[in-house]
């Protein structure tokens, strides 16, 4: 099994969730979080004093998947969370040892489907 983590520009966190519906993931945790990157934040003005905006709001989608499913998820992501711009994001992908459902105590892959 694999977890993957995107970090994505908010508006497009509808884009994501529809295109990986569409391919049968129907299970994420969605956080806001906020971050900054190569950008390193922008200058605003507010009345009277200019500021730094040092941490930009982005959405944090995690996904665990069979492997198998990887890189359908992961196109799935790119596909819907592109703009071509500065600050579309990144994708991490990391191994899971193990899931357990609480509820029933089923394992692996049973506990994500």
């Amino acid at each position: 099994m694999k977890k993957i983590e995107a970090i994505i520009k908010p508006f497009r966190l509808d884009d994501v969730k529809d295109r990986l519906a569409e391919i049968g993931v129907s299970g994420m945790t969605i956080d806001e979080v906020r971050g900054v990157g190569r950008g390193q934040g922008k200058a605003a003005i507010y009345p009277g004093a200019e500021y730094v905006i040092d941490f930009v709001p982005r959405i944090q989608i995690a996904v665990v998947v069979d492997d198998e499913n990887l890189e359908p998820v992961i196109d799935a992501i790119l596909d819907a969370a592109k703009t071509g711009h500065v600050g579309d994001g990144k994708i991490f992908i990391y191994d899971v040892f193990d899931a357990i459902r609480i509820r029933t105590g089923e394992r692996g892959s049973d506990a994500i489907s």
